[in-house]
């Protein structure tokens, strides 16, 4: 049976919750102008994993209208019940580098109290590359969430801000293996001559993996 416009909006009508998030998975196989235009009610949708479904699609359809796009997740940034869907649109306002939304990503990570959420905001600055993001990643590099400061260390190095240099070396020596690895992509990705005696320390890693990829970015 073939997916038509018609098809895909009787499922998401539908008052079985599963058969509108078949409806949502279905867009992905329609005209992109008209996927995005079907997409919008399910954003709001009563249920979680038909709202969680569809804000996660606006990472790839919102670019038909950004503003647009904007408006709708701002609001399940700031508003949603439920931490996953607020944590997909932090995702995808990077995504689509929707640097108007910064402030709202700042107010939410002082805000919320959920660790998911703050990880989201935090993986997702990077990839948002506002200047700004610098001194909230330096906060987050002192979260006692673990994930969280990973999250930070990764964001810095896709930031490319130099000041991060001096604020990644305490983290060298730091005693886990997955924290010390981050920092040597995150260093290989900044560059520069302040990195180098940092990453000659990380070739000499106890640990194989760190050390190899610290040899590799010296090359």
């Amino acid at each position: 049976m073939s997916v038509t416009r018609e098809s895909v909006q009787q499922l998401l009508s539908s008052d079985d919750f599963g058969k509108r998030i078949s409806g949502v998975n279905q867009l992905r196989q329609l005209e992109k102008s008209v996927a995005y235009e079907l997409i919008q009610p399910a954003v709001t949708d009563k249920n979680t994993r038909v709202r969680y479904a569809a804000v996660s699609q606006l990472d790839t359809l919102g670019d038909e209208d950004l503003q647009a796009t904007l408006s709708l997740l701002r609001d399940r940034l700031l508003n949603d019940s439920e931490p996953d869907v607020q944590a997909a649109a932090a995702d995808a306002l990077g995504a689509l580098k929707l640097t108007e939304a910064y402030e709202d990503l700042k107010q939410l990570y002082h805000q919320t109290p959920e660790w998911l959420v703050q990880f989201s905001i935090v993986a997702t600055l990077g990839e948002l590359g506002d200047p700004r993001s610098f001194e909230l990643l330096e906060e987050a590099l002192n979260s006692p969430t673990s994930l969280v400061q990973t999250a930070a260390i990764s964001s810095l190095g896709d930031l490319g801000d130099s000041r991060a240099v001096s604020l990644l070396s305490q983290f060298v020596t730091d005693s886990d293996w997955q924290i010390r690895y981050r920092v040597v992509q995150a260093l290989a990705k900044l560059g520069g001559t302040e990195t180098r005696p940092l990453l000659e320390a990380l070739a000499k890693d106890e640990k194989e993996e760190v050390a190899q990829e610290a040899q590799a970015a010296l090359k």
